[in-house]
């Protein structure tokens, strides 16, 4: 993994799992929680995304096998729901295949049971991730590359950590318009990237159009 894909890679995980835009949801689904517990919910949540994570980039291209699909029809179906989030951030909207639908919402668990389910999966490590980890974990052929690989991993997973650690404070900190700009910029960022992986995509599924 050349440092190109190496930043793409963070470029995309990051813009999905964005510590920033997903801080309001963190919270409103901890919000009857003491600071504390709080803290506890940020760490459980960033074990489950580690643990999630890992096993989607060690098992998915095998995974994909099973059922006969390429990583090239990965490329374009995944990148098109990268390419709804990214469109989704873009307009200010929620996008259901990560935040939930308002029925699945209105089922969430208690607040002190939430760091699997809704947060971890499908909110940080849903079928954005989930594609974004597995395409990327295509290219490692040599073993620095894979430990280039699980260092951004672990970064994004890290940045995640600290910012929902310290989520209250943060909370009276950020001002709703740097949530905004922020949600944008990676909304952007992450329709760039979307479009990228169809085009690499379609270049191997309909050589006509390379």
């Amino acid at each position: 993994m050349d440092t190109t894909l190496a930043v793409g890679f963070f470029g995309a995980l990051f813009a999905i799992m964005n510590p920033v835009t997903n801080l309001p949801v963190f919270l409103s689904v901890t919000q009857d929680l003491p600071v504390a517990d709080q803290r506890k919910v940020a760490a459980k949540t960033a074990t489950y995304c580690l643990i999630l994570g890992s096993a989607f980039a060690l098992i998915g291209n095998q995974a994909l096998g099973l059922f006969g699909i390429s990583v090239d029809d990965l490329r374009v179906a995944g990148g098109l729901v990268v390419l709804m989030i990214g469109l989704n951030m873009l307009n200010g909207n929620e996008s259901s295949s990560h935040h939930g639908t308002e029925g699945e919402k209105k089922s969430y668990p208690a607040p002190d049971t939430v760091a699997f389910y809704p947060l971890a999966f499908p909110i940080l490590v849903g079928p954005g991730t989930i594609t974004t980890l597995i395409l990327y974990a295509s290219h490692i052929k040599k073993p620095i590359e894979a430990i280039a690989y699980a260092g951004v991993f672990l970064v994004v997973v890290a940045m995640l950590f600290v910012t929902f650690w310290n989520a209250s404070a943060l909370a009276k900190r950020l001002s709703e318009n740097a949530r905004v700009i922020m949600s944008r910029f990676m909304g952007m960022i992450l329709s760039a990237i979307a479009i990228s992986m169809i085009a690499d995509g379609l270049k191997v599924l309909l050589p006509g159009l390379a």
